[in-house]
């Protein structure tokens, strides 16, 4: 009797033996003679009861079978191990062989996938063995065939499927759980295979009847891809179950209208009135075209449950308007109190060519799982065109798939037959049920393909010959669905045919009324409906100031800690400096300002939100809102245990990137008005990465969309020697977008002008984005303090005269704008030249011709003008200044003092740039002629 080695005790092989000992109870023949003895054997009876092996029979010593028996017991163990490892192929790898391309491109089979590669034959196909988990069969004994069967169903079919890359076990069984059972299959109900043939009959309606009745118009068709319709239709379904109220959802233009008249509600006669475009003076300058609009409804669920729905205004710029939802998402379920995140969730419609093209899908990937930026997970749809443009994928992306960036993180990603809705079902209904157990992005790639050009007027042969040959020889996905349905006797061809009569009489219907229809003037609702837009000059202004003996309170309220905590050494001394402003000791510097700015509006309920890189501390150690315990590293911010019914005050670190963090707060602050809302580059220079959340988004929505934003921008800005990436915001650049009013572009010079700014942009109920270029050396400058008297008596003012000088005696004026003042300041005490007068203009948009003239009314008007900035010719604010008031000043003459036209910001060279600064400054002294 040889003993088996304990390495031959794997729970597999136990599986086997207790298998083999089931069988034995049930019909001994059944096992070869040599286990028959084995299981009589008197020693092995003792350790049995009622057929179930007891504990102590696993022991070792117990396991001693005769010779042969253990020899097929060793071939038993090596043929489980092939399986094993070919049913993790399967799960690993069967999505590259599933049928998830409507235009069924042949797909080689890996190897791994092949039984051969792993010895096993055709003869081993009828031979049972333990099913080793698969298909929810336990231990229960399989043909190979059937296994095989099940993993390919499973795996194979219209679903791929790519999990393996999550590390947890618990989630890949979890997600094995839901698809081998019913190896990836929905048994779907009569009433829904209706509603999905109804959505996919919306769907190739409302395309086929754009068509005919807009020739030639674009539309960017869904058509090849009408699955998203029912797609979303499920989606929104499941997740009223699932008990979210609110889904804020984002997409391109492809496919746009269709989802905007099928599941957004808007009525197809308005759409028809935008495409006869009859009304051309209500848009003069203005608005967008129709497949960039936004929409929101009510939702009422098949069982009665009520959402609401929101697509966000998109421009063309495809991917950029995700980190805009997921704000909004964010949003939502902060006004909803939703800490869980279950109430609110973000629903992004993506291109495949995008979605692998684009850098913001791998910042929104980056910020799913962050706290600051989670929303619960979003589920993503890739509309997978198989073509970008003309562009195919292998001259698009280096990967197989579009969504192999999506593998940064632990989520699944389904592939899926657009041409099969039954499968889109299944992954939809596993999806939804996988984001809301564990709160994580989920991806589902929706292949099918762009039945017409890019737009309507393309022709898409002239790039694609072959591919398109295949796209014209497929039916549409609606009528492939009804063919199956009426195969297994679902439904009649005479209610399909109802279906598609009431849904053709509703759009000519529509198309009828759209000729007398009047398009809507939107107005503010909800949240918005006491906050405006339009002209700055009309809104009536704010009292922005605070009592003292608030503001001390205030202050040491904010340099408090709790017991135990245990500040920084460096720490203490700034907490003390900051009680000392309180006490009236010394003026409040740049950072005391705003923390007072913050704390006094979260006391009067203002939600404060504030997001950056490194914003906890400041870039430039100033801020240190967020405090860091000494010996534990335990994190505690002041400013949110200022009063108990205070608003939230949030500081938040942000990852490394621009476009993503700015485009999320700007999505944030479309859903809470009410509210401080900022985010702060960590130097000016790098808001130039986020340009198309600036062009797109920040300065041109009022006009395009008529979507309001308090969205304040903290810019660090000034020419101080370290080089042309840390010097200058591209002022010039916000001033070249400024037009109409729509944002606010402000240089302020002192702390109390700091304070009053933030308080204003929310104590006012106009709502436009602030630009502010915020100080670094300005930060502890000495001259740059403000007293307790400044915040408590004063007001924001956009231009800041001289009151050192005496007018009569002026011979020169200086205007200029920032950190530059300083300078201009200390040069004039150094020349003794008490006759030039330095005015700080603080606001340069929106800026009144009035208010420059009551700024210089106090002075001889022949009195020559010269503006001053450090900022290169071409670039900070002269242009603007000169374009917009040269002719006003006309009379006293204006001349320019400032570094010549440059296409870089700032020198390399710190010798350099102080010689060029005291350049800027003799030409500001210089003598001026009087006209």
């Amino acid at each position: 009797m040889n003993d088996l080695s304990s390495d031959s005790l794997s729970s597999v092989n136990l599986n086997f033996v207790e298998e083999l000992y089931e069988r034995f109870l049930q019909d001994p023949a059944s096992v070869s003679q040599e286990w028959q003895g084995y299981f009589n054997n008197e020693q092995f009876l003792d350790g049995s009861a009622n057929g179930t092996l007891q504990p102590a029979l696993k022991s070792y010593s117990l396991f001693n079978p005769p010779a042969a028996a253990q020899a097929e017991l060793a071939s038993a163990r090596a043929m489980e191990d092939r399986i094993d490892r070919l049913v993790r192929a399967y799960r690993f790898r069967g999505h590259m062989i599933a049928e998830i391309d409507p235009l069924g491109q042949p797909r080689r089979m890996p190897d791994e996938l092949k039984p051969e590669t792993y010895g096993l034959s055709e003869v081993d196909m009828d031979r049972e063995f333990p099913a080793i988990g698969v298909g929810g069969h336990g231990r229960k004994l399989m043909k190979l065939r059937d296994l095989l069967s099940v993993l390919r169903n499973t795996y194979c079919r219209s679903i791929g499927v790519e999990y393996r890359h999550i590390d947890s076990v618990a989630i890949r069984r979890w997600l094995q759980d839901r698809m081998e059972p019913n190896e990836n299959r929905i048994n779907l109900t009569k009433e829904q295979q209706t509603r999905i043939l109804t959505r996919l009959t919306d769907a190739v309606m409302f395309e086929e009847f754009i068509r005919r009745k807009f020739i030639g118009a674009k539309s960017f068709s869904l058509e090849g891809c009408e699955s998203l319709i029912p797609l979303l239709d499920l989606a929104i379904e499941k997740a009223a179950e699932q008990g979210v109220t609110e889904i804020d959802m984002g997409m391109a233009h492809r496919g746009r209208l269709n989802v905007l008249a099928n599941i957004m509600g808007k009525h197809p006669k308005h759409i028809f009135r935008e495409f006869a475009d009859l009304e051309p003076e209500k848009y003069r300058g203005s608005g967008d075209v129709k497949y960039h609009m936004g929409y929101s409804r009510k939702w009422k669920t098949a069982s009665g449950k009520q959402l609401h729905l929101s697509l966000c205004f998109n421009p063309s710029h495809l991917e950029f308007v995700n980190p805009v939802v997921l704000g909004r998402a964010r949003a939502n379920s902060d006004r909803l109190g939703d800490t869980d995140r279950r109430r609110s969730m973000a629903l992004l419609i993506h291109g495949d060519a995008a979605f692998a093209g684009q850098g913001v899908i791998q910042e929104i990937l980056n910020m799913s799982q962050l706290p600051n930026y989670s929303v619960g997970g979003t589920l993503h749809i890739i509309v997978n065109n198989q073509v970008g443009f003309t562009t195919s994928p292998s001259e698009a992306r280096s990967s197989i798939y579009a969504t192999d960036v999506a593998k940064m993180l632990q989520i699944p990603i389904f592939h899926v037959n657009g041409e099969n809705p039954e499968a889109v079902a299944q992954v939809v209904h596993v999806a939804m049920e996988f984001r809301a157990a564990f709160q994580r992005d989920v991806i589902i790639d929706v292949y099918g393909y762009r039945r017409l050009g890019h737009n309507e007027a393309d022709e898409p042969s002239f790039t694609q010959p072959l591919l398109y040959k295949a796209i014209e020889k497929r039916k549409p996905v609606r009528e492939a669905y009804l063919d199956n349905l009426l195969a297994l006797g679902g439904i009649t061809r005479e209610e399909a045919d109802k279906i598609e009569a009431e849904r053709r009489n509703r759009l000519e219907n529509a198309l009828a009324e759209s000729k007398s229809y009047k398009l809507p003037n939107e107005l503010a609702s909800g949240v918005w409906a006491n906050y405006v837009g339009g002209e700055d000059a009309a809104a009536p202004q704010a009292d922005t100031s605070v009592p003292v003996d608030r503001l001390h309170e205030l202050m040491v309220k904010a340099t408090e800690v709790p017991d135990g905590f245990t500040v920084h050494p460096k720490l203490k001394k700034i907490l003390e400096h900051r009680r000392g402003m309180a006490r009236g000791e010394h003026g409040f510097d740049w950072a005391g300002a705003e923390t007072l700015a913050f704390a006094s509006l979260a006391t009067d309920r203002f939600r404060v939100r504030l997001s950056g890189q490194d914003c906890g501390r400041g870039t430039f150690s100033h801020r240190h809102a967020a405090l860091h315990d000494y010996e534990t590293g335990e994190v505690h911010v002041p400013l949110q245990h200022l009063a108990p019914n205070q608003g939230n005050v949030d500081i938040l670190n942000s990852p490394l990137n621009e476009v993503g963090v700015m485009g999320f707060e700007y999505g944030y602050s479309l859903e809470w008005p009410d509210g401080l809302i900022m985010w702060e580059a960590q130097f000016g220079d790098f808001v130039n990465v986020a340009q198309v959340m600036i062009d797109q988004f920040l300065v041109s929505a009022e006009k395009k969309w008529r979507r309001l934003s308090g969205l304040v921008l903290l810019l660090p800005h000034g020419l101080e020697g370290q080089g042309p990436e840390h010097s200058s915001a591209r002022l010039e650049r916000f001033l070249s977008l400024a037009a109409e009013d729509n944002i606010q572009v402000v240089y302020p010079s002192t702390p109390a002008q700091y304070f009053h700014l933030l308080r204003r942009q929310v104590l006012r109920k106009i709502r436009k984005p602030l630009i502010v270029m915020t100080p670094k050396s300005l930060l502890r400058h000495p001259r740059v303090t403000s007293s307790l008297e400044e915040f408590s008596h004063g007001s924001f003012h956009p231009i800041l005269g001289d009151t050192t000088v005496h007018p009569a005696e002026v011979k020169q004026l200086v205007l200029c704008s920032g950190k530059v003042y300083y300078d201009l300041e200390a040069k004039r005490q150094e020349l003794g030249r008490g006759d030039v007068a330095i005015l700080r203009v603080e606001q340069l948009y929106p800026l009144a011709p009035a208010t420059l003239d009551a700024a210089l009314t106090p002075f001889d008007p022949k009195t020559p003008v010269v503006w001053v900035q450090e900022e290169p010719e071409n670039q900070g604010a002269w242009r603007y200044f000169s374009h917009f008031f040269g002719g006003q000043l006309a009379s006293r003459g204006l001349s320019f003092s400032g570094r010549p036209a440059s296409p870089s910001p700032a020198t390399g060279s710190a010798n350099s740039h102080h010689h060029e600064q005291e350049q800027v400054l003799a030409g500001a002294f210089s003598p001026v002629p009087q006209r």
